[in-house]
């Protein structure tokens, strides 16, 4: 069998020219596509992966928002709370401070009462205790009360002169009220008195049925009173002292 080189030539340069066809027209576009679609691939994996790192850093802010907007809430509770706690406690400091004052008030006003009621008595008690006096001194002695007081005045003077020429000055006259008449035995006794210490004094008698029973002497700037609300204020502080000391106030007769 011989071979034909001529055709075997022909089918080399067929086949040679079918192999630069293929890759110049089929694998180059295949590989050119396959390239294509590699490079594709990858530029789509590089903005997944962009993507992705976006999207976690976008997570993470988001998260630190959240961490930020929760101890920003955590704080503003706090700060409430703490506010909520000052003003009540301010609340009930005010409250204690009013309840503290209605019951110094209401302490202040029982004291207010009791003193004015412990006047009433002291009054009452000293109104009767004069009426009584003055009764037993008309009945058993035939003389007024002030007629009693000027007596006793009238020898009470002494022991007065210095205090009394000192605040009546160079004044020479003077002036003597009582509520009722006096009786002309305790005028001389009055005068002649005065008259012992300031020699050159005009004594005036004067009625103020206003004025307490007993007498107020005036002589320039200087005043002297024996009343009986002198008496009445002995008689209220004696009483107060036995009161605060839990003594019983009574009467006992003879």
């Amino acid at each position: 069998m011989s071979i034909d080189w001529i055709t075997v030539a022909a089918q080399i340069a067929n086949f040679l020219v079918l192999v630069w066809l293929l890759k110049r027209f089929l694998y180059r576009p295949i590989l050119d596509g396959i390239d294509a679609r590699e490079a594709k691939i990858t530029n789509r994996m590089q903005e997944a992966v962009l993507a992705k790192e976006k999207a976690q850093a976008a997570e993470q802010l988001h998260l630190d928002q959240v961490r930020a907007l929760n101890a920003k809430q955590a704080d503003m509770a706090d700060a409430v709370q703490q506010e909520a706690e000052t003003q009540r406690d301010a609340l009930l400091a005010d409250a204690r401070n009013r309840l503290e004052q209605e019951q110094a008030a209401w302490v202040a006003h029982q004291d207010e009462e009791s003193r004015k009621y412990a006047v009433k008595l002291q009054r009452a008690g000293g109104g009767a205790l004069l009426s009584l006096t003055r009764k037993a001194l008309t009945d058993l002695a035939d003389e007024t009360l002030e007629g009693r007081i000027a007596q006793h005045l009238a020898k009470g003077i002494a022991p007065m002169v210095a205090d009394l020429r000192i605040a009546a000055g160079k004044s020479n006259s003077a002036v003597i009220t009582s509520r009722d008449v006096l009786p002309p035995s305790a005028k001389d006794d009055l005068m002649s008195s005065l008259q012992t210490v300031f020699p050159d004094v005009s004594v005036q008698f004067e009625t103020d049925v206003d004025q307490p029973p007993g007498l107020v002497l005036r002589i320039g700037g200087a005043q002297l009173d024996w009343t009986v609300d002198g008496y009445i204020d002995s008689l209220g502080d004696l009483m107060d002292e036995q009161l605060a000391a839990g003594v019983d106030l009574k009467v006992v007769p003879k």
